[in-house]
């Protein structure tokens, strides 16, 4: 009978079917050679297929048993699984971890902190959710989400507790024949105001009626930093972008740095921190997460290349 099919005689038909004979599976899974064979036999009998030929010196699949071995082993990577979750439930590590980014968030740090939570987590699923402004923070307060990386708000959210995970280098640019491109020097902020400014909007009530860095009453909102992108570089508009993403154009000529009058630099840096309720912290999973986020962070913007004020 299939439903008495075991997760045992699963493991023997795949270790024979990658070993080549009953014997290596055998030494695999420190079992006797009789005790492999056996065990394939009685599944066999149980589903009513050979899975391997055995007329030869060592067995073969049939081709009914190269297609179940395909299913055996997603069967058994699926029992592994749920075993490495449960194990991680147990120990206290989350069963699954949920995380809002900011989509200023630089995106090399935050794949190779995915793919070390993999290594580490094999057993814990990762939900990434990239939002603008208050969208990371509206998911961490309504439990969409056990963990935030958040930018600047101009708003207090007392709910939620931050720590600091680094600062996001912001240049202002416009594409090379855009007026404000030509202009020589730092560009005062009434200059700034005469052209159409290009601005993130935020989809969600914790911000609204507040702005931030809106320097022109001449402004057009996109909810997605790849089309702000994208307008900047066909010229309909100016705005601030994180550094890492327009690296490759400034050094390529496709955009152009704008300097502001009273910034630093001509630039500015956005803090970004690591947001959770204060009755909900981060778990192990959590808390591992965000110091990889720190580590990596750190490594990536020594990289980030500096132009002279």
């Amino acid at each position: 009978m299939l439903d008495g099919v075991s997760f045992d005689q699963l493991r023997c038909f795949i270790a024979a079917a990658e070993e080549g004979s009953f014997s290596a599976a055998g030494r695999r899974l420190h079992r006797a050679q009789s005790a492999i064979s056996q065990t394939i036999a009685n599944l066999e009998s149980q589903i009513g297929v050979v899975l391997f030929e055995r007329a030869g010196r060592y067995p073969v699949l049939t081709d009914a048993g190269r297609l179940l071995l395909a299913d055996a082993r997603a069967v058994a990577y699926t029992l592994n699984a749920l075993k490495a979750r449960a194990k991680g439930m147990a120990s206290g590590v989350e069963p699954e971890l949920s995380v809002a980014i900011d989509v200023m968030f630089p995106m090399s740090v935050l794949t190779r902190a995915a793919a070390s939570f993999g290594e580490r987590f094999p057993g814990t699923p990762l939900r990434l959710y990239v939002e603008a402004l208050g969208g990371v923070a509206k998911a961490v307060l309504d439990g969409q989400c056990r963990l935030g990386v958040m930018g600047t708000l101009p708003v207090s959210v007392p709910e939620l507790v931050n720590e600091r995970l680094l600062g996001v280098e912001i240049v202002f640019v416009a594409a090379p024949a855009h007026p404000l491109a030509q202009l020589a020097g730092p560009v005062a902020e009434c200059e700034l105001a005469k052209h159409i400014q290009l601005v993130l909007t935020d989809r969600t009530e914790l911000s609204k009626g507040r702005e931030f860095r809106v320097m022109s009453p001449r402004n057009w909102r996109l909810a997605d930093l790849g089309a702000k992108h994208a307008f900047l570089l066909a010229g309909l508009g100016w705005g601030g972008m994180p550094l890492a993403m327009v690296a490759r154009d400034l050094a390529e000529g496709s955009l152009r740095e704008i300097k502001v009058q009273d910034a630093p630099g001509g630039r500015e840096i956005m803090p970004m921190s690591a947001t959770y309720r204060a009755d909900s912290p981060p778990g192990p999973a959590g808390r591992w997460f965000v110091e990889q986020l720190k580590l990596f962070a750190a490594e990536e913007t020594e990289k980030l290349p500096r132009k002279a004020a």
